[in-house]
C-alpha cells in the first residue's frame, strides 16, 4: 500500500467511526493519560497509538471474529472478549487501587479476626508499580490446582511507588509482603515455620539434601511474597523498646491499642464451653485447658492465690474487656499474665536480632537502649553489634549480597571495607495486637518500605471457622466494619 493509499484508507476509517465511539475513546484516553502522568513515565504515552487503533482505525484485527457467520465461534469469542476485558480491569484495580485479602491467623485479634476478608486500600500510601508485571491477577503466587507459579520472573520492574495520600503513621494497620519470605521451602510456604526458622532448626545443608521433606527451595520476588497484616508501632528513624509489655518510642510510653490482648493463665469457677468462648469472642483453637495434678496443681494454686481446688485452669489470650466480663459473672477466680510467670528467653524463641536478643522476651524487648529503626538517609556505624541488627536489611533488602562481617570484626560491603552504612529505604517495626501469639518484627526484624502493600479499610465479610454457616458461621456484625478502628 502506497503512502497516498494509506492516507485515503485512514481518512475513510476515521470518517466511518460513530460519534459514540469517539466519546468512548476520549474517556479512555483521558483516563490513560492521567494514569501515565501519575506513573511518572512519559514513555507509556506511546501506548495511546494502540488505543487509537483499537477504538478508531482498527488496523489490528482484534475483533476479526465479529465478522464471522459461525454462531458457535461468535458465542465463544464473545465470552473470551468479555473475560479478557474483565481481567485487564481487575489487573489495574488490584495493582493500583486496592485488593481483597483474607486474615489467616489471630495475630491482630480482636481488631481483626481470623476469617475476615478485607478491602485493602493501596492509594493511601501510594501503590507500587508491579515488580512482576506479567502475572495472573486473581491469585497471589501460585495457580490453583496446577500449583505452578502465577507470574513470570521476567520482565521485572525495580521498586517504584506512586504518590499516595500520606505516609505510614504510628498505629496504622498495614498489609505488607513478608520480608523473611524471600526464600521459602515449597512444602512450608503456608506454614508459620519460614525458611530462616527451618535453617536454625535443621541447617541449610540438611534442607537441601531432603527435598522430599521440605520441597523445592524457591526465591520469591518482593511482590510475590506472602501477605502479612500487622500494626505499625515503630517508624523510620525511631528507637523502639518494650518494657513490661509497654512499647516505648524514643523513650516515650505509647498507649495500648483498645483491643490488645496477652496470654493469661486463669482459674475459673466453671468450665469454659464452646458457647461461652464464642460469647467472649475467643477462638477455640487459641484456648488450652490445663489438667494439672499433684505438685503441678499446687504450683498453679500458688501462682493464682484466688483459685481453689475446685477451679478449672486455662491458658488463653484475653483483652481487658474479656477479663472484666468473666469477673462480672463470677466465672473468673484469678488470672495472671502467662509471660510474666513463664517467661521464655529470646534465645529459645529465636527473637531478632539473633545473638543480641538472647536474654530478651516478648514483654521486655530491645534492651536498655532499644533498637534504632533504619530510615532512608540514616547513616549507622558498622560495629559487630550493628551488623547483627542490620545485616539482613543491607544484604537482602538493599541488594548488597556481597556484604559480610570478617573474622577481624571488619564489615565488607561489595568487596570493600566499610565503617558506616547509609540506608536507601525507610523501614518499619510491625507487631500484632495479639501480642503473645504474633510472628512479627520481634522475630524477623524490620519491614522495608518496598514491601508495604496498603492499609485495610473495611471488612467485606467474616467467617467463623469454629461454627457452621447455619450456626453463626457468618459474622454479620462485622460486614463493612472499619478495619482500622484505632485510627
Amino acid at each position: 500500500m502506497s503512502a497516498a493509499d494509506f492516507k485515503t484508507d485512514l481518512r475513510r476509517r476515521i470518517a466511518a467511526v460513530k460519534p459514540t465511539r469517539w466519546v468512548r475513546f476520549g474517556l479512555v484516553a483521558a483516563l490513560f493519560l492521567a494514569w501515565v502522568a501519575w506513573l511518572g513515565n512519559p514513555w507509556w504515552a506511546l501506548a495511546l497509538v494502540l488505543l487509537f487503533d483499537i477504538y478508531i482505525t482498527g488496523y489490528i484485527p482484534l475483533t476479526w471474529w465479529k465478522k464471522s457467520k459461525n454462531k458457535a465461534l461468535l458465542g465463544v469469542m464473545g465470552w473470551v472478549d468479555a473475560i479478557v476485558y474483565a481481567l485487564v480491569l481487575v489487573y489495574f484495580v488490584f495493582a493500583f487501587v486496592g485488593q481483597n485479602y483474607q486474615i489467616p491467623s489471630s495475630s491482630l485479634e480482636k481488631t481483626l479476626l481470623t476469617g475476615d476478608y478485607l478491602w485493602v486500600n493501596k492509594l493511601t500510601y501510594g501503590p507500587r508499580v508491579p515488580m512482576t508485571p506479567v502475572h495472573f491477577p486473581l491469585v497471589h503466587n501460585k495457580l490453583p490446582i496446577l500449583g505452578c507459579k502465577s507470574y513470570l520472573d521476567s520482565p521485572a520492574n525495580s521498586y517504584h511507588r506512586l504518590k499516595g495520600l500520606r505516609d505510614v503513621e504510628s498505629g496504622d494497620i498495614v498489609v505488607f509482603n513478608f520480608p523473611a519470605g524471600d526464600t521459602v521451602c515449597a512444602r512450608y510456604e503456608e506454614s508459620a515455620e519460614y525458611y530462616d526458622m527451618l535453617v536454625r532448626h535443621y541447617g541449610r545443608e540438611y534442607i537441601k539434601q531432603h527435598p522430599e521433606q521440605f520441597g523445592e527451595v524457591i526465591y520469591r520476588p518482593v511482590d510475590r511474597r506472602q501477605n502479612f497484616v500487622k500494626r505499625a508501632v515503630g517508624l523510620p528513624g525511631q528507637r523502639i523498646r518494650i518494657a513490661s509489655d509497654t512499647i516505648y518510642i524514643d523513650g516515650h510510653a505509647q498507649p495500648m491499642p483498645e483491643n490488645v490482648q496477652f496470654n493469661y493463665i486463669l482459674a475459673t469457677t466453671r468450665p469454659l464451653d464452646a458457647d461461652r468462648l464464642h460469647s467472649l469472642g475467643a477462638a477455640e483453637g487459641d484456648v488450652q485447658s490445663i489438667r494439672a495434678e499433684g505438685a503441678d496443681r499446687l504450683r498453679l494454686l500458688s501462682i493464682l492465690p484466688g483459685a481453689s481446688e475446685q477451679c478449672f485452669f486455662y491458658v488463653m489470650p484475653m483483652t481487658q474487656q474479656m477479663i472484666s466480663e468473666l469477673k462480672a459473672d463470677g466465672t473468673l477466680a484469678d488470672a495472671a499474665k502467662f509471660g510474666q510467670v513463664f517467661a521464655t528467653d529470646g534465645a529459645a524463641m529465636g527473637l531478632f536480632p539473633e545473638g543480641l536478643a538472647d536474654n530478651w522476651t516478648l514483654s521486655d524487648y530491645g534492651g536498655a537502649d532499644g533498637l534504632l529503626i533504619p530510615a532512608k538517609g540514616l547513616c549507622v556505624k558498622l560495629t559487630p553489634e550493628a551488623w547483627k541488627i542490620y545485616h539482613r536489611a543491607i544484604r537482602n533488602y538493599e541488594g548488597h549480597t556481597d556484604a559480610y562481617l570478617a573474622d577481624d570484626g571488619k564489615v565488607y560491603i561489595d568487596g570493600k571495607p566499610a565503617d558506616t552504612y547509609t540506608f536507601g529505604m525507610d523501614y518499619y517495626f510491625m507487631m500484632g495486637d495479639n501480642r503473645d501469639n504474633s510472628q512479627d518484627s520481634r522475630f524477623w526484624g524490620f519491614v522495608p518500605e518496598d514491601h508495604v502493600v496498603g492499609t485495610p479499610m473495611r471488612v467485606l465479610i467474616s467467617f467463623d471457622k469454629d461454627r457452621s454457616i447455619l450456626n453463626g458461621g457468618i459474622r454479620w456484625n462485622r460486614i463493612l466494619k472499619d478495619a482500622n478502628p484505632d485510627k
